[in-house]
């Protein structure tokens, strides 16, 4: 009983799923950079390059769409509040909404400036108009990207204009793209519009893929020289969903091929397994010192995993602790590890915690288990 014992415990289940990011599958592309996640169990799919920094050009529009949802949600401004546009915005190259100096334009339809047309001058308007000038919003934005934990993002115009110190990475625009999702799902569905006129020009949404039977309902597009040509998106089946960026391809017909294909295998070459539930007991563990002989083990968290549905047999779970566990005890305290293998995805580790307290036997008891440990040599 007494003997210090590291015990593996293999438990052979089918599906799991986890919050931790785990190693990506080996799947290539020839975007420079790359990222596709699961939002359902935050594990990568696919990461080429995913944290190197990167011109993001307008796929900085995701950000500047997401002050105007918080400055929305805050009161500051409604969809019918009137902006005007300066001789900036109006003068402003690229692809553009084609606002009017000096008119006012509605904040509905700037977004759609924005989100549909790609408009860099909806996005100074927009700037302007929330902070009254585009310098303080591009500030502002770099500041509320890192507190939604964009860690290696900064950005110096509200459009995606080049510059060389405004950059962001694959995997953090990945997380914008989940925030915008999670965070204001009532204003996702402008990320689906197909086309929006204004001032009697009509101009189709940029992304290819909401066009394809193919389940993707967002989000943006991208492209500069230095940059190549991007895409941000996001797309559900069955009940998954997951968020790509790809950068760096050389045309908008690769854009559009690779990210058909890259967004066709992550929705339907894979699936969401639950494989262990919160406070389900794994194991028992001895004890000494203790008013209890043995303890329930578990874990403090639904564990799911996203695998391929061709290895969906072949996940192995270990539990790994020593034993026996020494008393005091509090529910919760970690005493080893859960090992997860995923095939062609990776290995992670949850906490192994125990499920109850565990008090400490009186002095008798301990005296007793004291001894026991001597006459046995530990």
């Amino acid at each position: 009983m007494l003997s210090r014992l590291l015990r593996l415990s293999f438990l052979c289940v089918i599906g799991l799923s986890t919050p931790f990011q785990v190693m990506a599958l080996p799947m290539q592309t020839e975007a420079k950079q790359a990222v596709i996640i699961d939002m359902g169990t935050g594990m990568t799919l696919l990461d080429k390059d995913a944290e190197k920094r990167m011109p993001t050009s307008s796929m900085s529009k995701v950000m500047t769409a997401y002050m105007v949802f918080d400055a929305l949600k805050e009161g500051k401004v409604t969809m019918n509040t009137p902006l005007s546009v300066s001789e900036k915005a109006w003068k402003k190259g690229g692809s553009k909404m084609f606002v009017e100096i000096g008119k006012k334009v509605s904040v509905e339809d700037l977004l759609k400036g924005v989100i549909v047309q790609s408009g860099n001058d909806a996005t100074i308007v927009l700037a302007e108009g929330l902070a009254g000038g585009e310098d303080q919003f591009a500030a502002a934005m770099t500041a509320r990207a890192q507190e939604l934990g964009m860690k290696d993002s900064q950005f110096k115009n509200a459009s995606g204009w080049p510059d060389p110190d405004h950059y962001s990475t694959a995997k953090d625009l990945a997380t914008l793209a989940q925030k915008i999702i999670v965070d204001y799902p009532h204003y996702y569905s402008f990320y689906s519009i197909k086309e929006f006129e204004y001032n009697g020009i009509k101009q189709a949404n940029r992304n290819p893929l909401i066009y394809k039977n193919i389940g993707v309902d967002g989000i943006k597009t991208g492209h500069t020289e230095a940059g190549g040509y991007g895409l941000m998106a996001s797309g559900e089946k069955d009940g998954r969903r997951v968020v790509m960026v790809i950068n760096g391809l050389g045309s908008e017909r690769d854009r559009a091929d690779e990210g058909s294909r890259l967004m066709s295998w992550a929705l339907n070459q894979f699936e969401n397994v639950d494989l262990v539930k919160k406070d389900q007991v794994l194991a028992t563990a001895e004890t000494v010192f203790a008013n209890e002989p043995e303890i329930a083990l578990t874990v403090d968290r639904d564990i799911r995993v996203t695998v391929s549905k061709l290895e969906k047999d072949n996940i192995k779970i270990e539990t790994k602790y020593a034993e026996p566990i020494q008393a005091p005890l509090k529910k919760g305290d970690s005493v080893g590890e859960v090992l997860i293998s995923v095939p062609e995805v990776g290995d992670f580790a949850v906490p192994l915690i125990v499920a109850n307290d565990v008090e400490q036997s009186g002095f008798v008891g301990r005296t007793i288990d004291k001894l026991k440990i001597l006459l046995s040599g530990e």
